[in-house]
C-alpha cells in the first residue's frame, strides 16, 4: 500500500540544535500511527516539516508516491495535509464561522460574503466533531475544549487526507474524548490517516495502529501497538525504566500560609479554603468546574465581588496581581501561550521577569547575577536549550512550562504556588521530574495549590483534594480517604 505521506531521512538543525537526524516516518490511508518521545525529542518539528512549516535540510518528502518540495504551510493543506497544533492557531476576535473558512469565506458578485452558506457549512462541521455552538459565536468566549474542537472541525474542512493531532485531548473532558475517539474512528473508516501525538499512553494504546517513538532526535522504534505495553514503550520514550513518578509524600505542614473566605466572582461562588506552609492541596473537577477560574480569582486576574485572600496574615487587595505577586503569590497559569509566556523573547527574560527588582540596583538590573540565577534553575529544572538567550518560542511546551515555573521559582519571597494543569502536554520522564519538584518545594516550606484535570496525579501528590462543580467546592477530602470514584461522584453536576 502506497503511503499517504512518507518522509525518509529528514535531518534538522537549528543553532545549538540537531533537532532531527535521519528521521523515517509514514502514514498509511485509514490508519492512526502514534508518533510519541520526550519533550524536545522532536516530534513538533516533524510535524513542521510535514505541514511546510519548516523544510528539511536533508531527505525526501513524498505525497501518495510523488516527491514533492513544500513552501509553505498552505502549500500543505492544499494537498491534503492538515495539523491540529496543540497551541491553538484560533483568532479570538473573530466568528467560529470566520475561524473555520478563514482566507475561504463564500462569497458571490462583488465580494460579498455568503454568510447564510457560510454558517450552514459550518454548523455541518461542528456537527461532526459534537460540538454544539452557534457558528456566530466569536472564538474568544469559548472555552479552551471548545476552541481544540474548532480546530479539529477546521481540519476537516480542508477535505484533508492526513489530519495530525497534536495531544487533542489535552483539554476534553471525558465525554468529548468519547466523541473525538468515534470521529477518527470514522475517519479511518474513510480512508483518512492520522497522525496522533499525545503523551497519555492509555490513548495510544487503545487508538494507534502502529508507534514511533524518537528520542533525541532520532527514530529509535516504529513498532505495531499490539506489540507493545505502556511499560516498554515508556522505556523506549525515556531510555530507562520508570515507575509511576510520584515522590513519596514526606512533607510536615506548618504554619498557615494563605487563607480564602468566602471568594465570589462571575465565575465561581462562596470559595473558602486554607494552604500550610509544606502541604500540597489539589482542586480537582470536570471541565468547565471552575478550577481556572479560581486560581484567576486568588491571583487578582478576575474581579473580585465578594470575599478575602491573605498570604501569611496579610490581605491580598482584590484585583491586583502585582499586589499578591509582592505579598509571595505565584501562578502558572493553564494556557501557557496566551497567558504565560512572552514568545519573542529569550529563556532567561521569560524566567526572571517576575523577580526583575531583586536584580536591579541604581535602575540598572546587575546582568551577571541575573544569568546566574537562571542558569541554576535552567540546569535544576533541566530546561533543554542551548542556552539562555535561546527564544523560548522555539523550546518544546514541556520546556516552555518549566521555564514558568523557574519565573516564581526566582522569587526571593514566594510563600504560595498555584500550579494550574502543571503537565498538561508534558511527556512522562518531565511528568515524574515536575512531581519531585513540586515535592521538594512543599516539603521545603513552600505551600503549593495543584489546580488539576488529572485525576492520577491530584491523588498521587496532594495532602488535600477539593472538588469543584459549577464553580463552588462541592466536596474537600484527606489524601487517606480520597478515591478516584468519591472525586468523580462528586465533582458531577447536580
Amino acid at each position: 500500500m502506497t503511503p499517504l505521506v512518507a518522509l525518509s531521512a529528514i535531518h534538522k538543525r537549528f543553532p545549538g540544535v540537531y533537532a532531527l537526524k535521519g528521521v523515517d516516518f509514514d502514514v498509511l490511508p485509514g490508519e492512526v500511527h502514534a508518533l510519541v518521545g520526550e519533550n524536545g525529542a522532536g516530534k513538533s518539528t516533524l510535524i513542521k516539516i510535514a505541514a511546510g512549516v519548516y523544510d528539511c535540510e536533508e531527505g525526501q518528502y513524498r505525497i501518495a508516491g510523488e516527491e514533492v518540495v513544500l513552501d509553505g504551510p498552505r502549500a500543505a493543506l492544499d494537498r491534503g495535509i492538515a495539523v491540529v497544533y496543540q497551541e491553538l492557531e484560533l483568532v479570538a476576535s473573530l466568528s467560529v464561522a470566520e475561524n473555520l473558512f478563514f482566507g475561504r469565506l463564500p462569497h458571490g458578485r462583488g465580494g460579498r460574503v455568503l454568510w447564510d452558506e457560510l454558517y450552514a457549512a459550518s454548523a455541518q462541521l461542528l456537527a461532526e466533531v459534537g460540538l454544539t455552538v452557534d457558528p456566530r459565536t466569536k472564538v474568544g468566549y469559548l472555552g479552551v475544549a471548545a476552541q481544540q474542537l474548532v480546530e479539529i472541525a477546521r481540519a476537516l474542512s480542508f477535505e484533508a487526507r492526513m489530519i495530525v493531532m497534536d495531544e487533542p485531548t489535552s483539554a476534553l473532558s471525558p465525554r468529548e474524548i468519547e466523541k473525538l475517539f468515534a470521529l477518527i474512528a470514522r475517519l479511518k473508516a474513510k480512508g483518512v490517516g492520522l497522525v496522533y501525538v499525545s503523551h497519555k499512553l492509555d490513548e495510544i494504546m487503545a487508538l494507534a495502529d502502529r508507534v514511533t517513538v524518537l528520542r533525541d532526535g532520532a527514530r529509535v522504534a516504529c513498532e505495531r501497538t499490539e506489540d507493545l505495553d505502556e511499560e516498554r514503550l515508556i522505556a523506549l520514550m525515556v531510555g530507562r525504566e520508570l515507575g509511576q513518578g510520584f515522590p513519596v509524600a514526606d512533607r510536615a505542614p506548618g504554619a498557615r500560609v494563605l487563607a480564602v473566605d468566602g471568594l465570589t466572582t462571575d465565575q465561581v461562588r462562596d470559595i473558602s479554603f486554607q494552604v500550610c506552609a509544606g502541604e500540597i492541596v489539589g482542586f480537582s473537577g470536570l471541565m468547565g468546574a471552575g478550577r481556572t477560574e479560581l486560581a484567576r480569582a486568588v491571583m487578582g486576574v478576575d474581579r473580585r465581588l465578594e470575599g478575602s485572600v491573605a498570604v501569611a496574615g496579610q490581605r491580598v487587595p482584590a484585583d491586583a496581581p502585582p499586589a499578591a505577586r509582592k505579598l509571595g503569590l505565584g501562578l502558572v497559569p493553564e494556557d501557557r501561550r496566551a497567558d504565560g509566556v512572552f514568545a519573542q523573547l529569550s529563556v532567561r527574560e521569560n524566567s526572571s521577569i517576575a523577580a526583575l527588582e531583586q536584580f536591579c540596583r541604581m535602575g540598572h538590573v546587575r546582568g551577571g547575577e541575573e544569568k546566574q540565577r537562571v542558569g541554576a534553575l535552567v540546569d535544576r529544572l533541566r530546561v533543554r536549550t542551548p542556552d539562555q538567550e535561546q527564544e523560548i518560542a522555539k523550546l518544546s511546551g514541556g520546556n516552555q512550562q518549566k521555564a514558568l515555573l523557574a519565573r516564581w521559582l526566582l522569587k526571593d519571597n514566594l510563600k504560595v504556588l498555584l500550579v494550574d494543569e502543571p503537565t498538561r502536554g508534558i511527556d512522562v520522564g518531565a511528568k515524574a521530574e515536575i512531581y519531585q519538584l513540586l515535592n521538594d518545594l512543599a516539603r521545603d516550606g513552600l505551600a503549593v495549590v495543584l489546580l488539576s484535570s488529572e485525576m492520577p496525579e491530584v491523588l498521587g501528590l496532594c495532602d488535600r483534594i477539593y472538588v469543584m462543580s459549577e464553580g463552588r467546592i462541592a466536596a474537600v477530602y484527606d489524601r487517606s480517604e480520597a478515591t478516584p470514584e468519591k472525586l468523580l461522584a462528586s465533582a458531577l453536576p447536580r
